[in-house]
């Protein structure tokens, strides 16, 4: 009877520890947070654009915008689902609404987009009064933070209850930054390629300022993505074009535009480890979109895509550009062969591939899906 007593006893031992474990791995595969915040560029916008400009017209408003998923115009600028997308439908939350059209009404139980399609990460006033270059733009990252606290000031008062909903939260920090550089290299074909070295640091600093206001807030997780690598989006390469081959890699990319995308990402890699440093108690990853990207530019027919340095959407050039997609626009194919959409934007396919790489690979210091 000592036996069976001895040995039932090391028996629930056993089955205690198994199921530790076993609560212990499931919490791990099965992180999950309440909300998710956004904020960014078109490469994630959901709507917010497409209703600030109110019963204007617009080609994204129209097909082919939208033809894959939603079979609709979404207000993505994208044949379907963006990144974002691909993000709470891992976290089984509902796709983010954008924050704009609600933003005084709504109680965004599952979180709220507020990117906003050609924002930049700092002011307009930065580049007019320091390189009198003006940026028409319709958001910056400081606009969206400032309607975020505005937000959480509605839903949240008070500082304990802010708190308690952003420690349930995960907040996507961009990607944002990438406009500051593209409407420089392909504004006025007089400016110098290398003046946005100058202000790199600038674009940096304006993100990690971003980052640790929404951890003073009561952040808890924060993605911080890096750019994607220019020197292969077909506007560059038709803006660019170069008759001297060595200009080129091995994939037909840009050297120079990459080198450059690479520069920044090693900045913003730098700003995230010290920002860790700064706030032990919180989850800051650097998600790379650089590298996600770079997949399907070396390995194309692993994904099914013909030829990642063309749009899918567009008119008869090298590189399917010199004509904006809208609905009287070529469209050369399936979207689902393509990395890129309309020249400058990527496919719902390209952006499954860059979140299934951030989501469960290697493509994030710590895979998003996995944070706990």
């Amino acid at each position: 009877m000592g036996r069976l007593t001895c040995s039932s006893s090391a028996v629930l031992l056993v089955v205690a520890v198994v199921l530790l474990v076993k609560a212990e791995v499931a919490l791990c595969d099965g992180c999950s947070y309440k909300r998710i915040f956004s904020f960014g560029d078109s490469i994630i916008d959901t709507g917010n654009f497409v209703f600030d400009i109110g019963n204007g017209q617009s080609p994204l408003k129209e097909l082919p915008f939208g033809m894959t998923f939603f079979k609709r115009p979404s207000g993505r600028i994208c044949d379907g689902r963006v990144l974002v997308d691909f993000y709470a439908e891992a976290f089984k939350l509902p796709l983010l609404p954008p924050s704009i059209p609600e933003e005084k009404t709504g109680q965004f139980t599952t979180g709220a987009n507020f990117a906003v399609f050609a924002s930049i990460a700092l002011p307009a006033a930065y580049y007019k009064s320091k390189y009198n270059f003006k940026m028409s733009v319709p958001s910056d990252l400081g606009a969206q933070l400032d309607s975020f606290k505005r937000v959480l000031a509605r839903i949240a008062p008070g500082d304990s209850s802010t708190r308690a909903v952003l420690n349930e939260s995960l907040v996507l920090m961009g990607e944002i930054g990438g406009n500051d550089y593209n409407f420089w290299f392909n504004g006025d074909p007089k400016n110098s390629r290398d003046t946005p070295d100058q202000y790199l640091p600038d674009v940096v600093a304006r993100i990690g300022s971003a980052v640790q206001d929404v951890i003073d807030l009561g952040a808890r997780a924060v993605v911080v993505p890096g750019n994607f690598p220019i020197g292969c989006v077909p506007a560059y390469l038709s803006a660019h074009q170069s008759g001297n081959q060595s200009d080129y890699d091995e994939h037909g990319c840009l050297r120079w535009y990459n080198d450059f995308s690479q520069r920044h990402n090693a900045a913003l890699q730098q700003e995230v480890a010290r920002l860790r440093s700064k706030n032990p108690g919180a989850k800051v990853v650097y998600a790379d979109y650089y590298g996600a990207a770079m997949q399907f530019v070396r390995n194309p027919q692993q994904f099914g895509i013909a030829d990642p340095l063309v749009a899918c959407c567009g008119g008869d050039g090298k590189y399917h550009t010199g004509k904006p997609c809208d609905k009287n626009a070529t469209l050369w194919g399936n979207p689902s062969g393509f990395a890129s959409w309309d020249g400058i934007h990527m496919t719902e396919k390209a952006y499954s591939v860059i979140a299934a790489g951030v989501l469960d690979g290697s493509f994030a210091e710590t895979p998003m899906r996995h944070f706990c």
